[in-house]
């Protein structure tokens, strides 16, 4: 065989190792968050950003609050973001987080037919207008998850002394797109946070019938899952993230998001 032609076959076989060898993974973080981060259309908009910038891929698991906490402690991510602000300082405080931090905010409002049968519009306070839907018996369609938003909710039956049960309570056991549309099916009220409903385009009968009531108020936090429990942990790239996101590059990210004109949240970082 000449020269040059063994030449050529040993470049040949060369390039055909290198092709069968595995492509250099992405570098990649897990984020536990909350199905309305998610529903909303927030991650789709900013986490592409964040990857451009720093070359880290974010992977998400949206589920309620209380299932996303209970996935860092199992160490089954390496970021939480979440919005139910008792539950998250447990988090840190029991060690399984390292520490807060403020990222945004929105506002939860309660939906309901537009003619508002149970006349929660008129009502003064949010726990009032929930106190109105019980009175009348009106279906409710409850996330009934542990998530944040069922936290808030279940917060405002307390404030009005009322145990919601019955068969005009639907516990849905599932994330706040779902029981959205289960709200629109039933003709129900829903608590939801503003921004999944900005995101929601099967609205059917619903509206907005009460909102404004400080006790409303939806701050998200984002937490480390902590590598002294879980040495696998990716805490630098995690926390390449939390810096992002609550840098001013990060908020103008989150500020710059909207639907039809209308911002879904506010940044609370600084």
């Amino acid at each position: 065989m000449s020269p040059t032609r063994r030449h050529v076959l040993s470049a040949l076989t060369g390039l055909t190792l290198l092709a069968a060898l595995p492509a250099r993974a992405q570098e990649f973080i897990t984020v536990a968050s909350t199905t309305s981060t998610e529903n909303s259309g927030l991650f789709g908009h900013i986490l592409p950003i964040f990857q451009a910038e720093t070359g880290i891929e974010v992977r998400v698991i949206a589920q309620g609050t209380g299932q996303a906490l209970e996935t860092g402690r199992r160490g089954d991510a390496d970021v939480v973001f979440v919005h139910a602000r008792a539950q998250e300082d447990k988090f840190v405080a029991a060690g399984w987080g390292v520490q807060r931090f403020d990222v945004m905010y929105n506002d939860f409002v309660l939906v309901g037919p537009a003619e508002d049968p149970a006349g929660a519009g008129p009502a003064t306070t949010a726990a009032e207008a929930m106190a109105n839907v019980a009175a009348a018996a009106a279906p409710f369609a409850s996330r009934g998850d542990d998530s944040g938003t069922h936290v808030a909710e279940m917060n405002l039956w307390s404030t009005a002394g009322i145990r919601p049960e019955g068969g005009w309570y639907l516990s849905t056991g599932s994330g706040m797109g779902a029981t959205l549309n289960t709200a629109a099916q039933a003709g129900a009220y829903a608590l939801t946070d503003r921004g999944t409903w900005l995101g929601f385009n099967n609205r059917g009968p619903l509206q907005i019938v009460f909102q404004g009531d400080p006790v409303l108020f939806n701050p998200y936090g984002i937490i480390l899952v902590n590598p002294e429990k879980h040495p696998h942990v990716k805490a630098e790239a995690g926390q390449k993230f939390i810096d992002w996101i609550v840098s001013p590059a990060g908020q103008r990210a989150i500020a710059d998001f909207r639907i039809g004109g209308e911002q879904l949240f506010f940044g609370s970082a600084g």
